[in-house]
């Protein structure tokens, strides 16, 4: 425990004891939201992501103690821990080091090698590696080794047998595999070559003869390559001078020169062959003889053990950074579309475009309730169109319909000129948001959706769902597996398993920043917040809709399966609003009302006016210290209370931007180059961000294109969700692309 909490702290930049006390905290089952909010004063104020770091870290370097247990373990039972070896598993901080280390004692397959040294010829190996000038020839040395019945015919078989044990000798020695490994991510080079047709494999022209150095491939092209491999549309190899790194192992093994009679190709091929009567060899002096075999050795270890282990390791260590990459950026992307802020008080109308089976459209009020539902066929005969445009008018004026959420996907462009040209036509006081509506089939044929809307078919609750998603985008998306929301890159070609804890540990985060509302949260709302689980949530369900709406917090324990320690962990992420304690509509957590007491008390305020305008104020002017010292709490403690004092009720998405609504639509040939236009970032991804201008396609603004400065990532620019100004600096409508700016934009002021 020491030692890992030693190196959390060297490795986090955090004090010993931070590291020490989060530990305990993870391991005693505290959520990393609960921690993050209610333990400051214990964990010096770590926020979320260090949490995170800390456990993820831990996790490590725990696994890394169990395997170095396993090791030592392994190879004292065979007998070979040396006190050299025993320091050198103890040192490792990596758990390549530790395999690298074991590498030689750890059980193999049958190989040539150990068959070799089953057949007693391990003798005949020493004297290449130590290159010895012996006064026998080679073929008087291994005739003691002769034995047909253990398939040693002759000298020669002796020989190859020694050989094959210094090649794996080699390719098992762990300061050479770092040798190798290290001169491979230096120097190494990923090359790709199409294999199919140009037709067939269009999307990965780009790769049709490619090569980049390992070291510098960006993990978008990593995942790009993969895909195209797996597609059996690409081959892709590890490329590296491999004479070079030949002489570099033969310069660390302290092989001897050649002599000129040694070094000639024709001496090097009957060595290869150990053909010990090819007069190539005849005049070689022994140790000449050894120390070319030597070479050859190492060639052989490079090639047929080394490199193609180390290509499969590199690979793979390619691969996990551009999947951490990839889901760190999804990640963010997440957490900015999950934050946007809610769009309240409007009856919407949403509308899920399509055209052979119509636009499948809800209306729900300001709650997001179900008004009504209807198929309008925009896209069919006149017929049909002329009724879609009458029923639509009905929706819009029977139930003062303010706003139109329109689904992306199929159809979406037609729906767009559809809706611009009825507020046109009419003059109507109604505005449309495009929206997503990735994963709003995931929900509508879900056991979730069916439970809430069980009246309505599976293609009509995907409208209800495009209409909810604008009226409060947290509520609605937390119903949907995060990975389906779609706002990443590559996002089925990633690790699933740490794509979905990192999604889900980033929905986890936005329901506890923004905090439930008790008595109209659903299950999949109520599921994520800290402490909470699927089965306690059902639960809450169930005893509201039994006994009513919740009173206060305390009532909480009156659920079952939810005790004192899930209590503890969820209380202060739900809201209980018009209750009978004010401070259960905060942050505040029940464990601090009695110092909330004392703090109302310093400010001059009674407790039973918590949420009054009096109150509100004072907090906003108080000193946190101050009060700190005077009633011997924490600072970081006081200083939340205060903020929720001075801001009951506030929703955290309030600082977010309000998505961009229109009344018409663009045009592409209505378009030119060095337009300036207004759009919402939809995507970002590493080779840039996807804007919306209400074009049938988003623009792309290339990483180039966003700023003068140098960043590490589109994301220091700009976040899914932004309203932005770009200009238009390419349009290709036969490929259907456009191309963006945001850096060329006159700046205003």
């Amino acid at each position: 425990m020491d030692t890992i909490v030693s190196l959390l702290a060297k490795e986090l930049h955090i004090r010993p004891r931070q590291a020490e006390v989060t530990l305990e905290l993870l391991d005693g089952g505290n959520t990393v939201p609960f921690i993050a909010r209610y333990r400051k004063e214990m964990t010096g104020s770590l926020d979320e992501e260090q949490i995170r770091q800390v456990e993820a870290r831990a996790q490590y370097l725990r696994k890394l103690e169990e395997r170095r247990a396993e090791i030592l373990a392994s190879i004292a039972g065979q007998e070979k821990l040396t006190p050299e070896l025993e320091q050198q598993l103890q040192q490792a901080t990596k758990m390549q080091e530790l395999e690298d280390l074991y590498l030689p004692y750890r059980p193999k397959k049958q190989t040539k090698a150990q068959l070799a040294r089953q057949r007693g010829l391990e003798p005949l190996a020493n004297y290449i590696v130590f290159q010895q000038d012996t006064k026998e020839t080679p073929a008087a040395l291994a005739a003691s080794y002769v034995n047909p019945e253990k398939d040693v015919p002759d000298a020669a078989a002796a020989w190859q047998g020694a050989l094959w044990i210094v090649a794996e000798d080699i390719a098992d020695e762990a300061s050479l595999r770092a040798l190798a490994r290290k001169a491979l991510w230096d120097g190494a080079r990923l090359t790709a070559e199409l294999v199919t047709d140009e037709e067939t494999g269009k999307d990965f022209l780009m790769y049709k003869e490619y090569s980049e150095a390992v070291r510098q491939i960006p993990p978008h092209r990593i995942l790009a390559l993969n895909r195209g491999e797996r597609l059996k549309y690409l081959k892709v190899s590890l490329v590296y001078d491999e004479e070079a790194m030949v002489r570099r192992l033969c310069q660390a093994l302290h092989v001897h020169h050649l002599s000129p009679a040694a070094a000639t190709d024709e001496a090097r091929a009957a060595a290869a062959k150990v053909r010990l009567d090819a007069p190539a060899l005849a005049g070689l002096a022994p140790h000449d003889l050894y120390a070319l075999w030597y070479r050859l050795a190492a060639a052989d270890a490079y090639k047929r053990l080394i490199f193609p282990s180390l290509e499969r390791e590199i690979r793979n260590e390619l691969t996990e950074k551009a999947d951490k990459q990839a889901i760190s950026v999804f990640s963010a992307n997440l957490r900015q579309l999950l934050l946007q802020q809610p769009i309240a008080g409007h009856t919407i109308i949403g509308l899920d475009p399509g055209y052979r089976t119509g636009c499948k459209t809800a209306v729900i009020d300001a709650r997001g309730k179900v008004l009504a539902t209807d198929t309008l066929y925009l896209t069919g005969s006149r017929h049909q169109q002329e009724e879609a445009e009458a029923h639509f008018m009905d929706l819009v004026r029977r139930y003062g319909a303010t706003l139109v959420s329109i689904g992306n996907g199929t159809a979406s462009y037609e729906t767009e000129e559809f809706t611009s040209r009825l507020i046109a036509k009419y003059k109507l006081d109604l505005k449309y948001v495009i929206t997503s509506e990735a994963g709003a089939s995931v929900y509508s044929a879900s056991e979730l959706a069916r439970d809430e809307l069980p009246d309505l078919n599976v293609s009509l609750r995907g409208a209800v769902s495009i209409a909810r998603r604008i009226e409060d985008p947290l509520a609605e998306l937390v119903k949907i597996e995060p990975k389906a929301i779609g706002v990443g890159q590559y996002q089925h070609d990633v690790d699933q398993k740490e794509l979905g804890k990192a999604l889900t540990d980033v929905v986890e985060s936005c329901v506890n920043h923004v905090g439930v509302e008790l008595n109209t949260a659903s299950p999949a709302l109520l599921g994520y917040v800290s402490g909470i689980n699927g089965t306690i949530a059902r639960n809450i369900i169930a005893y509201r809709n039994e006994n009513g709406p919740f009173r206060n917090r305390k009532e909480l324990l009156k659920v079952p399966r939810l005790g004192p320690a899930a209590f503890t962990q969820s209380a202060g992420f739900l809201r209980i609003k018009g209750g009978t304690e004010p401070l259960d509509n905060t942050p505040v957590h029940p464990e601090s009302y009695a110092l909330t007491e004392q703090i109302l008390q310093e400010l001059g305020c009674p407790k039973g006016n918590s949420d009054s305008a009096a109150v509100q104020l004072a907090a906003a002017k108080a000193d946190p210290e101050r009060i700190a010292a005077r009633l011997g709490a924490g600072v970081p403690t006081v200083t939340d209370i205060l903020q929720a004092l001075s801001r009951p009720g506030r929703d955290p998405r309030e600082d977010s931007p309000a998505p961009m609504s229109r009344r018409h639509v663009a045009k592409l040939s209505d378009l030119q180059i060095g337009s300036i236009v207004k759009g919402t970032v939809r995507n970002v991804v590493d080779f840039g961000c996807f804007v919306d201008i209400g074009l049938k396609v988003n623009g792309l603004v290339h990483r180039s294109e966003l700023t003068d400065r140098r960043i590490k990532h589109p994301l220091d620019v700009v976040s899914t969700g932004d309203i932005v100004d770009v200009m238009i600096i390419s349009i290709d409508e036969a490929r259907n692309r456009i191309g963006l700016s945001l850096k060329r934009v006159p700046k205003k002021g």
